[in-house]
């Protein structure tokens, strides 16, 4: 009879076990889902934002990936930055957010602004984000330069969850080939 109540203790424990590492995977997994939610809006949303609104928006992505000591310093007379603030990695960086409609390109002078804005504020890494394409020159300026120009495209990726250190290593490429412009010219258009 004790082996009996012994052998139905211990299956109920590993049943309560069992049920409770299933409940805390399933909640962990859920607010995993809810972070990335809770900062994403529709590339739509983000074409109807004002520019302030626009670079909280990127403070808010900044802080989702782990960066510290974030903050919003756009405005007039900010020398080329938007936001400042330190990477995960413990690297200084600096932003530059431009929201422009979407069938406008980001000329170069823009993306030669930043660079003296990487200078100005002594940080080890520019960063350019915009709701539109670059154009050829400014995107091979940007690579060229060491600057991570977050186009359209990658902004969509960084928005559903990328974080802003692995869209690095896509710098340069992504802005779709012809079949890609044709359909996004047939959009906008």
């Amino acid at each position: 009879m004790g082996a009996l109540v012994l052998g139905g203790a211990a299956i109920g424990g590993w049943w309560l076990w069992r049920t409770d590492r299933l409940i805390k995977g399933g909640d962990r997994r859920w607010r995993q889902d809810e972070a990335v939610k809770a900062g994403h809006r529709t590339l739509a949303e983000v074409d109807a934002m004002t520019g302030t609104e626009f670079e909280d928006f990127v403070v808010d992505l900044c802080r989702r990936d782990g960066c510290t000591d974030v903050r919003r310093v756009g405005g007039s007379h900010d020398n080329g930055a938007d936001v400042l603030g330190c990477l995960p990695d413990g690297r200084s960086m600096v932003i530059q957010c431009k929201r422009y409609t979407p069938k406008s390109k980001i000329p170069s002078r823009e993306v030669r602004d930043l660079l003296g804005a990487r200078v100005h504020f002594k940080v080890d890494v520019a960063i350019f984000v915009a709701t539109t394409y670059f154009s050829r020159p400014a995107e091979n300026f940007a690579t060229e330069n060491d600057i991570l120009a977050v186009h359209r495209d990658h902004l969509g990726l960084w928005n559903n969850g990328a974080s802003l250190v692995s869209l690095g290593a896509v710098n340069g490429s992504g802005q779709g080939d012809r079949r890609h412009r044709k359909r996004w010219k047939e959009t906008y258009e």
